[in-house]
């Protein structure tokens, strides 16, 4: 289980640390208003994330992926672990849980957010 931890956290450390210069960097470019840097991550992120999963299928690397999918590409973006869980649904046939969780998680998440700016608001107010 240590083992496993360290992996995870070593490479959220560096996917963390990826999505921070993509950010700097895409701020430098394209200056502040619509978050740019993050579709990047979150595109790239599940891109990445659909490679790896088939790349580790086939060749046997799938020991590597607390490493890769839930450090790196989760430390670089949690989007690509909730892209990868829809399209698994999906391709289950499970078209109605896979669209009901991508309308839940995004929904639901964005009003937890909405939620917990509210209560740091009136909690710092």
């Amino acid at each position: 289980m240590l083992p496993t931890l360290l992996q995870v956290a070593l490479g959220g450390a560096i996917g963390a640390s990826a999505r921070f210069a993509v950010g700097v960097m895409v701020m430098r470019a394209m200056g502040p208003g619509f978050p740019l840097a993050i579709i990047a991550v979150n595109v790239l992120g599940s891109f990445l994330m659909g490679v790896f999963v088939v790349l580790a299928a086939h060749r046997g690397l799938t020991h590597l992926s607390p490493f890769v999918m839930t450090g790196i590409l989760g430390g670089f973006t949690t989007f690509s672990a909730f892209s990868l869980e829809a399209v698994t649904l999906y391709e289950r046939g499970a078209l109605g849980q896979a669209a009901a969780y991508v309308a839940i998680s995004v929904v639901v998440s964005i009003a937890a957010l909405v939620a917990g700016l509210w209560v740091a608001r009136a909690w710092v107010a």
